[in-house]
């Protein structure tokens, strides 16, 4: 296949994608997975890592409802599809006046991601800001059925002196 129909033919598929929207509509206080988008990974024989950091995650305290500030990291294996970045944006977004306690977002975006996209496998830190004297790091994950972990994707201690890192260069 030639590049400009390799071109046209990604254009076609992100046609109905919030990518391809002229105007985007943006929710903060309903997080739902039918927010996510995927395309198709174009390399589903590799088991190759995604790595996404987002700094900016807010939400509500549920009793309080004083905001709440995290890094959220998803690190995944994608199987037949990956999550397309502007979803999830948007996604993210749906938390900002949403009311949760940070275990139960962590768990969520888990759950919600691998509902959008079926992974080999799924992690998701919650790397919550100090309030109150208290740090808060919920870490949860996803392992599909027959599926071997490579360890350098799995070791929780790398993953944390990742986040260790990224402070240190602030």
């Amino acid at each position: 296949m030639s590049p400009r129909a390799r071109s046209q033919r990604r254009i076609e598929e992100l046609k109905d994608a919030v990518l391809g929207k002229e105007i985007t509509e943006f929710v903060f206080d309903r997080p739902d997975a039918k927010i996510l988008e995927t395309f198709q990974n174009r390399h589903p024989k590799k088991d190759y890592i995604i790595d996404i950091k987002i700094p900016e995650f807010t939400c509500l305290c549920p009793i309080t409802g004083q905001p709440d500030f995290a890094t959220i990291y998803i690190r995944y294996i994608p199987n037949n599809k990956c999550i397309e970045s502007k979803s999830l944006k948007l996604y993210i977004f749906s938390y900002r006046n949403f009311r949760e306690f940070h275990e139960d977002c962590v768990n969520r975006i888990l759950n919600d991601c691998v509902k959008a996209c079926e992974p080999r496998w799924m992690r998701v830190i919650g790397q919550f800001n100090i309030r109150g004297g208290i740090s808060i790091t919920p870490i949860t994950e996803y392992k599909k059925r027959g599926f071997e972990v490579p360890d350098h994707a799995r070791t929780v201690e790398k993953a944390l002196s990742v986040i260790n890192d990224e402070k240190r260069r602030i």
